[in-house]
């Protein structure tokens, strides 16, 4: 997470077996290489200085999963699309709470999926849109 912080890409997909994301707010699953890149490239258009902060992480012994509770925050710079409506930018800053589940390849430190849980509305509540 810190690496997306400051979007070191290729370290990022480094740390995956094999880059997928599972989008639970959307349903959208970024699956291979070139498309999580388009989704880092995507989200840091409308957010460019997106940043996380880790408020707890918790895995249970022996599973592969590991549970990240985290705030997320960022300044609206770029057109942001929820549902099909397009959000021009407004230069505010939006800060939600959110979690996310790192799967892991069996007896492997390389992650295998990343799904991140959210509300997409929150952030537009936050940007005071909604």
């Amino acid at each position: 997470m810190a690496l997306e912080c400051v979007q070191e890409w290729d370290k990022v997909i480094e740390t995956f077996e094999h880059p997928r994301y599972e989008m639970h707010s959307s349903g959208a699953v970024f699956d291979g290489e070139s498309e999580v890149m388009g989704y880092f490239l995507s989200s840091r258009a409308s957010f460019p200085d997106l940043k996380n902060e880790i408020i707890a992480v918790a895995a249970a012994e022996g599973t592969d999963t590991v549970l990240v509770e985290f705030w997320l925050s960022g300044t609206h710079a770029g057109p942001f699309t929820v549902d099909g409506k397009t959000y021009e930018p407004t230069g505010r800053t939006f800060r939600v709470r959110m979690a996310a589940t790192f799967e892991f390849a069996p007896d492997s430190d390389k992650v295998i999926c990343e799904r991140p849980y959210t509300c997409q509305n929150a952030k537009l509540r936050s940007l005071g849109l909604l």
